[in-house]
């Protein structure tokens, strides 16, 4: 029993000890915060004194310190007292300490915290209306100078959000200069580390361009402004000469057919139609898909406020050599490969093999879906001479061909002549034409260098030269020519490659096809017709291909004949 209550008393020796030791500890920080009053109290008494009561300093330096040792720091050196200093990390000048050791001097220079906004901007404004433009289509009205021009200037800068934004003002400008600018300085500030923060001024020059709202240039007077568009039209064809742009100008001036665009430019391999409506665009556009295999793609800008109509040009052009792969595009053609040539363009392209007189026809659509490009054009064309000609009778060749007649000819190149006496045995498509003596222009497929590779692993299977056309001399047709050189002297621009455009008036020459479609003058036709009909007496007075071009599809048949009487 004794010691049981010996251990009880132990027991409660213990709690008293704890409770006693909890109570000096609450004392001891009771204490601890009247003393932390009365410092306080002392500080404000000592702050009133030093700032003679300036209640706003009072604030500002206790925002800058934490505790009361520190508001006494700044309290001293408020009432320049000698204090404990530090020296600047860069410059060595006696500094209070602070984060990152530096002066403000020093904190700035080494810190650039404006180095995110820009120094010069440019602002797009409409002179007739005085207003702004407020992308992506918004026209904010804002006199010179004003809140509201402030306001504008301020929201086009969008790293602006990442600043504290202290002053802004405008800077002098001159009103009546030529380059008119507008001058904005900004004050920010930024923190670069914990509580430590950096302020600088900035200057902001705005280049104004001048440029029309969409509702001044509606009220503006034909002709429409050319820099106020909303469609364009990208015409382009990827190959080495622009004859096809040439009979393309021919056949929109006739069709009339760009009347409607606001502007023209020329690019590389390539034109721009520019249109103030999209329905203009589109109606030019379907004017070229009826003339010319196209291929589109149709873009537009941010909140579809232009479109770009793109029309790729069929880079096959006439009396181009193809070569079409056996595997792929001579099954779905009708078997007319693998060497073929390019015969007629318009919406669609005719496409001839010169050794079967197989051809086909294949519209923009059907090209485009397995697309191919020639190995030879015609500006790689070779004069050749025909030695002998010998017709070809059988019963696997159609010879009821009125455009074609199959032949084997024997041919030489000019340029051997006294040097070589190579002769070159093919068979052309040109035995209605072809006779011993006459030139001919066609391909080398020995030397030439192809752009396909499964072509240059069948060179061996080729025939050493194909032949495209006949060449005609100088002294045939030449009326003609004058005539047509006369028709087109009014169409002919500054053109730096002359010879292409001297090739475009052959071509019209040899098609006369063509020449039905471009705009001749009315006078100059008739004087065309009066002198062929005058000059045809001769055997070589007109190409031959032009009459059977046009009595090609004329049939004389008992059933087509009709009594007159």
């Amino acid at each position: 029993m004794t010691e049981t209550r010996r251990g009880n008393r132990s027991k409660s020796y213990k709690l008293t000890n704890d409770f006693g030791e909890s109570r000096a500890k609450r004392s001891s920080k009771f204490m601890e915060i009247r003393r932390l009053k009365r410092e306080d109290l002392y500080l404000r008494k000592r702050n009133f004194e030093y700032f003679n009561g300036d209640s706003s300093q009072i604030m500002q330096n206790k925002l800058m310190t934490k505790s009361g040792a520190s508001q006494e720091l700044s309290c001293l050196l408020a009432g320049n007292l000698t204090i404990s200093q530090i020296l600047c990390s860069i410059c060595g000048t006696a500094t209070p300490p602070n984060n990152v050791n530096m002066c403000p001097n020093c904190l700035c220079l080494k810190i650039p915290i404006t180095s995110d906004l820009p120094s010069r901007v440019s602002i797009v404004h409409c002179p007739d209306c005085v207003t702004y433009l407020q992308p992506p289509s918004t026209w904010l009205r804002a006199e010179r100078d004003s809140k509201e021009l402030l306001s504008f200037c301020l929201k086009t800068l969008k790293k602006l959000a990442e600043f504290r934004l202290i002053d802004a003002k405008f800077l002098l400008t001159e009103p009546r200069s030529r380059r008119r600018m507008i001058k904005l300085r900004v004050k920010v500030q930024r923190e670069v580390l914990d509580r430590v923060y950096v302020e600088k001024s900035h200057d902001i020059e705005y280049v104004v361009v001048h440029q029309r709202c969409p509702s001044c240039c509606m009220a503006l007077p034909l002709p429409a402004n050319p820099d106020h568009w909303e469609a364009v039209v990208q015409a382009r064809q990827y190959v080495p000469h622009m004859r096809t742009f040439l009979y393309l100008e021919d056949l929109i001036k006739k069709h009339s057919a760009a009347n409607s665009a606001v502007r023209l430019k020329r690019v590389n391999q390539g034109l721009d139609f520019f249109f103030a409506k999209k329905r203009d665009a589109v109606k030019f556009f379907e004017f070229m898909c009826s003339v010319v295999p196209v291929k589109s793609q149709t873009f537009h800008k941010t909140a579809f406020t232009r479109f770009s109509m793109a029309a790729v040009i069929s880079p096959i052009c006439h009396d181009d050599l193809i070569y079409i792969s056996p595997k792929l595009l001579s099954s779905k053609l009708g078997q007319i490969g693998p060497l073929v040539i390019c015969t007629k363009v318009k919406n669609t392209i005719t496409l001839l093999n010169p050794f079967t007189l197989v051809d086909c026809v294949i519209d923009g659509d059907q090209y485009w879906r397995a697309p191919f490009e020639p190995i030879l054009s015609s500006k790689q064309l070779i004069e050749y001479i025909v030695l002998d000609v010998v017709m070809i009778v059988s019963a696997e060749v159609d010879n009821n061909s009125k455009r074609n007649t199959l032949a084997d000819v024997e041919i030489a190149r000019v340029s051997d002549f006294g040097k070589n006496d190579r002769i070159i045995s093919v068979r052309t498509h040109l035995g209605h034409l072809l006779k011993t003596g006459d030139h001919a222009l066609g391909y080398d497929l020995d030397g030439a260098n192809f752009n396909n590779a499964e072509a240059e692993e069948n060179r061996g299977l080729f025939p050493s030269a194909v032949l495209i056309k006949k060449k005609f001399s100088d002294d045939d047709n030449w009326q003609e020519k004058k005539t047509l050189k006369k028709a087109c002297s009014k169409k002919k621009t500054n053109n730096n490659n002359d010879s292409e455009y001297e090739q475009f008036l052959r071509d019209l020459e040899d098609d006369p096809g063509k020449r039905f479609n471009i705009s001749l003058d009315t006078s100059v036709e008739d004087e065309c017709s009066h002198k062929v009909e005058s000059t045809a007496t001769g055997a070589d007075a007109v190409p031959f291909s032009q009459l059977e071009d046009v009595f090609a599809d004329l049939d004389l048949s008992d059933g087509c004949i009709t009594d007159a009487e």
